[in-house]
């Protein structure tokens, strides 16, 4: 069995990333429209790199859909 290591990302990551505002990502994600943050403390969240990936990907793809 193999076991894959989980990488956490903080938001400075995903603006780096993503060319949105912190509220934009916020609004997104309270709507469901974008990966759900992971609470590590109190004071202290971060997300799942893979799932912010995979969104981006799925962006990616959605502009290339029916195109051919």
């Amino acid at each position: 069995m193999t076991q894959q290591t989980i990488k956490l990302i903080r938001l400075p990551e995903i603006l780096h990333r993503i060319p949105y505002s912190e509220a934009h990502i916020w609004r997104l994600e309270r709507a469901g429209k974008f990966p759900r943050r992971a609470h590590l403390g109190a004071n202290r969240v971060a997300w799942v790199e893979s799932e912010i990936d995979s969104w981006i990907e799925d962006r990616v793809n959605a502009r290339t859909e029916g195109v051919e």
